[in-house]
């Protein structure tokens, strides 16, 4: 089975790290947590989230790797990078991963960029993940961690 050309490079990034997790296409909308838990069966907090923040100054690329329930609080995140951020726009997000919002994958990017995963997502042996487009998904067996080596674990969510 074919996979359309933005769900092959997060597949052969996968690949080439030594991970035999296999990206998926489906017919649905994975563009939300709510979609892609809906589509693949699992629970909500087990969607990881790719959100891609800006730094204030530097305008440098932050990606936060949340769980599917949690509401990043940007105040926490700014803490940890050191500066504020905002919310990246579409425009942003594609030139630094090289895809779309609602298919940004937590690997494979464009750019280099600091990594914040959410601690919630280890209380999970299985996440999925998005896989370059907005209905392709991958399957993380063991810690989200081991696949974004370079991430800093932290809490995301306020409260």
């Amino acid at each position: 089975m074919s996979i359309s050309k933005s769900a092959q490079r997060v597949q052969d990034v996968l690949t080439s790290r030594g991970f035999a997790f296999e990206v998926i296409e489906l017919p649905d909308s994975t563009r939300t947590a709510d979609d892609a838990a809906k589509a693949v069966g699992c629970d909500k907090r087990q969607i990881v989230k790719s959100l891609i923040f800006r730094t204030a100054n530097t305008k440098a690329p932050v990606l936060v790797l949340a769980s599917g329930v949690n509401r990043v609080s940007e105040k926490l995140i700014a803490q940890y990078v050191g500066e504020k951020i905002f919310k990246a726009d579409a425009d942003f997000a594609r030139e630094v991963t090289g895809f779309t919002i609602g298919g940004i994958p937590p690997v494979g990017h464009a750019e280099p960029m600091s990594v914040f995963i959410d601690r919630d997502l280890l209380q999970h042996d299985e996440v999925w993940a998005a896989a370059g487009t907005p209905n392709a998904l991958f399957r993380v067996r063991g810690k989200i961690s081991a696949l974004v080596p370079e991430g800093r674990v932290v809490v995301v969510a306020e409260g």
